[in-house]
C-alpha cells in the first residue's frame, strides 16, 4: 500500500457503494483474481469524471468492464465511451457486464492490442483513463495525447507498482527491470512536458493525472 494501511480502510468504511451491479461486479472480480480500479481509486476517477464532464471517454484496458461501468455512472448522459481490450477472455464478461448494465449503446468495445487500436481511432476524447499493460505506457504516451483534446484530462493508474517505482533498479526483482524502468520514463515524460500540467496522486496504487494545456492562439 502507498497510503497508510488505516487511512486505506477509513476511506473504505465511508464508501457508499457503486450500485448494485458494480458492486457484484467488483466481488467477482475479486473472487476470480481478475484486478480491476482500487475502491478508493474508484471513487476518484468517478469524481474526475463528474468535474470534467467529459463528451468522449477512451479507456485503455477494459477487463471486465467494471472502471468503465463506474464512469457510466459519473459522465453526463450523451457522453460515449471507447474501451480497449486485447485479453480474449475478458472480453465476453465485459460485453455481458455493458449489456447487463443497460449501457451497450454509451460504451464501444474495441477488440485487439492497444498499440494498433489506437491508431484507428481519430478522437478527440476529453478523458483518457489508462489502466492497461505499464510497460507500454510510454510507447502509447505520443498518440494518447494527439488524440486528447484541448484541455482534455489524462488519467494513468497504477504508476508506483506496489512502491517499487523509488527503489533502485538493482532492489526490484529482476523480471519486474524493464517495466520499472519505462515507468519511470513515463513518469519523467508525463512531468516534463511542456504541454501537460501533471500531479502524481499517492493514492491506491498511484495515479497520475495529466491536463493537456489549451494552445494560445495566435
Amino acid at each position: 500500500m502507498i497510503v497508510n494501511d488505516r487511512i486505506t480502510s477509513y476511506i473504505h468504511s465511508l464508501d457508499s457503494g457503486n450500485g448494485s451491479l458494480c458492486d457484484a461486479i467488483e466481488e467477482e472480480a475479486a473472487l476470480l483474481r481478475i484486478p480491476v480500479i482500487r475502491r478508493e481509486t474508484a471513487a476518484f476517477l468517478k469524481t474526475l469524471v463528474a468535474l470534467k464532464r467529459p463528451g468522449a471517454i477512451l479507456e485503455v484496458g477494459t477487463a471486465v468492464g467494471y472502471s468503465a461501468l463506474l464512469m457510466c455512472r459519473a459522465m453526463p448522459e450523451d457522453c460515449h465511451i471507447t474501451t480497449i481490450e486485447k485479453y480474449e477472455k475478458r472480453i465476453p464478461a465485459a460485453k455481458e457486464n455493458f449489456k447487463r448494465a443497460g449501457e451497450e449503446k454509451r460504451i464501444t468495445l474495441v477488440e485487439g492490442d492497444a498499440g494498433e487500436a489506437l491508431y484507428t481511432l481519430s478522437g478527440p476524447y476529453d478523458f483518457i483513463f489508462m489502466d492497461a499493460a505499464k510497460g507500454q505506457y510510454p510507447g502509447w504516451l505520443d498518440r494518447l495525447l494527439f488524440l486528447l483534446s484541448d484541455g482534455g484530462v489524462l488519467v494513468s493508474d497504477n504508476i508506483f507498482q506496489d512502491g517499487d517505482i523509488i527503489e533502485s533498479r538493482y532492489a526490484v526483482e529482476r523480471r519486474n527491470r524493464t517495466i520499472h524502468a519505462r515507468m519511470r520514463d513515463y513518469l519523467y515524460r508525463l512531468t516534463h512536458m511542456e504541454e501537460l500540467e501533471t500531479s502524481l496522486v499517492p493514492i491506491g496504487d498511484g495515479v497520475a493525472v495529466s491536463v493537456k494545456k489549451e494552445r494560445v492562439k495566435a
